[in-house]
């Protein structure tokens, strides 16, 4: 649907046409056209790679067990926190 958003707009299409034949308010093609103009690409997604599993209170417990046992390595600090 965001292609099609997309291709309409670039044929010229006004928003408001856009928003009403895809059902969706006027704001959301607003801002779709914004980010595809500003990088485009019409994907939601801010960066490559996959989504984080730890929290940032799992990352301030690994920094506290980093600092208290300064011997530790990365492989041993893997096995703390469990991976879901």
């Amino acid at each position: 649907m965001r292609w099609r958003a997309v291709g309409m707009l670039q044929a010229s299409a006004r928003l408001s046409v856009v928003a009403r034949e895809l059902n969706v308010h006027r704001i959301v093609i607003h801002r779709l056209w914004n980010h595809y103009q500003r990088d485009q690409n019409d994907s939601r997604r801010r960066g490559p790679g996959r989504r984080r599993i730890a929290t940032m209170a799992d990352d301030h417990y690994l920094l506290q067990c980093a600092r208290r046992r300064r011997t530790l390595i990365e492989r041993d600090l893997e096995g703390i926190i469990p991976v879901i």
